[in-house]
């Protein structure tokens, strides 16, 4: 019998020049980046979750969701990891992907969390993604460019009564 896939979610965070939030796991010697993510806990919606996980994984809250997936995306471990990962129980997970606005400042992010991940970050630009990312999980990377790049294209837009209008 095949194994389940844990349900959990992912968080694309964008700042103001429409970039997005990465960090370099503790646990992993090669240069892999991941965005925040994480399993959905009981009784949690995946909203929720999302909102938790943020909180948990880079110590701020300081977003808004401005967008989800349609469906939920999936990804399996590397045989090696499947017995190492979550006691064993499942073969990678299923994850919703909410895109979010980060409303802070860089000053609000902070790793040094209760249970830290993560040993450093950085923003990048959203199409760089797959390519910087740990190689199993770079299909599930290119859905999520997939399904957020028109979004994060206008985000990196400033709004019309701030641009300067051209002179005829």
């Amino acid at each position: 019998m095949s194994k389940p896939y844990r349900q959990g979610v992912g968080i694309v965070l964008v700042n103001a020049r429409g970039r997005v939030f990465v960090a370099q796991r503790i646990d992993t010697k090669e240069p892999a980046w991941q965005m925040p993510q994480g399993g959905i806990d009981k009784g949690e919606t995946p909203r929720e979750a999302a909102i938790r996980e943020l909180q948990e994984e880079i110590g701020t809250d300081k977003a808004r969701i401005i967008g989800v997936t349609r469906s939920w995306l999936r990804y399996d471990l590397p045989a090696d990891l499947q017995s190492k990962v979550w006691k064993g129980k499942y073969r990678g997970q299923e994850q919703k992907w909410f895109l979010m606005r980060f409303t802070g400042e860089d000053a609000d992010i902070n790793l040094e969390t209760e249970h830290p991940e993560f040993s450093t970050w950085k923003w990048m630009a959203f199409s760089q993604l797959p390519r910087a990312i740990v190689g199993f999980k770079r299909e599930i990377y290119k859905q999520v460019v997939a399904a957020f790049k028109d979004k994060v294209a206008t985000l990196n837009t400033p709004p019309k009564s701030s641009r300067k209008k051209k002179r005829a």
